[in-house]
């Protein structure tokens, strides 16, 4: 029960280190883009990888060449998918989420708050995180397409980042 011989501790040693390197050479070929956190799609696949990385350690019914194919096939779909949202507009608004306002000119929007399950005591800790102590310094609160909040102020004269985002039809200027 607290050791079963040095067997499994050189298996998870050896293992380990050939999946780990494995991992880190589909990560270099496939590119930075495997591990961002742009969206929710892109956490999935992240968590995915160590959960793939945990098994392959813990699990002795799991070889090698199983984990690091299981790597290459998750890093090879995440590398699909982020081209076709590259070339395919249609393709992209499929599988990823819109940025969504939810505080416009130091205004709370009620309606975005409760379609994105964001609290106004979320928005006040992002505020007050940026350095803003008064509302009415902040011109904008984006909820990101990967549950980040950024927090533009209201000294900016306009706001062109804001194009893609999505709106309340009461803040379409």
């Amino acid at each position: 029960m607290f050791f079963d011989g040095c067997y499994d501790l050189w298996r998870i040693l050896v293992v380990g280190t050939c999946g780990y390197a494995g991992l880190i050479v589909l990560l270099r070929v496939t590119g930075k883009r495997t591990l961002a956190k742009m969206n929710a799609f892109d956490f999935v696949v992240t968590i995915a990888l160590g959960s793939i990385l945990a098994t392959l350690l813990l699990n002795s019914n799991v070889s090698l060449v199983e984990g690091v194919f299981a790597f290459a096939l998750l890093c090879g779909l995440q590398y699909i998918v982020a081209l076709g949202a590259l070339h395919s507009q249609r393709f992209e608004r499929l599988i990823k989420a819109e940025p969504t306002l939810v505080l416009h000119k130091g205004e709370a929007l009620p309606a975005m708050l409760a379609k994105e399950r964001v609290t106004k005591d979320e928005i006040l800790s992002a505020v007050r995180e940026r350095g803003f102590s008064e509302l009415t310094d902040v011109g904008a609160v984006v909820l990101e397409t990967d549950g980040s909040l950024s927090v533009l102020g209201a000294a900016h004269s306009g706001f062109a980042t804001l194009s893609n985002v999505k709106r309340s039809p009461a803040t379409k200027e």
